[in-house]
């Protein structure tokens, strides 16, 4: 896969994941209501509390989502920068070892 639609994915991702939140939260608080497991007046006060709290620690909310697309690319088995630069650097002296052997054989 492409590494900028990847990147593009992730910013999206992290752009619209407030608004995506509050959607999901006011969708279940709804069905908490439906189901009879809260009132409404339950349902606006969490969904109320909860995106208070989001908007009071933006920093905390951003850390969170941060580890979520981590964890989440981990899972995918997407490889950190920092491993990507050492398997760069492996193919590196590779390659140099293989001129160096084919040099060897040519003279």
């Amino acid at each position: 896969m492409d590494n900028n639609n990847w990147l593009q994915q992730i910013l999206m991702f992290g752009i619209g994941t407030t608004s995506l939140v509050a959607d999901r939260v006011r969708e279940v608080s709804e069905q908490w209501v439906k189901d009879g497991k809260i009132d409404s007046d339950q349902a606006k006060s969490f969904v109320d509390d909860l995106m208070g709290q989001m908007k009071l620690d933006p920093a905390n909310f951003e850390a969170q989502l941060q580890r979520t697309i981590r964890n989440t690319m981990q899972d995918l088995g997407v490889p950190r920068q920092n491993e990507m630069d050492e398997l760069r650097g492996r193919i590196d002296r590779l390659e140099r070892q293989v001129r160096e052997l084919e040099n060897k054989l040519w003279k």
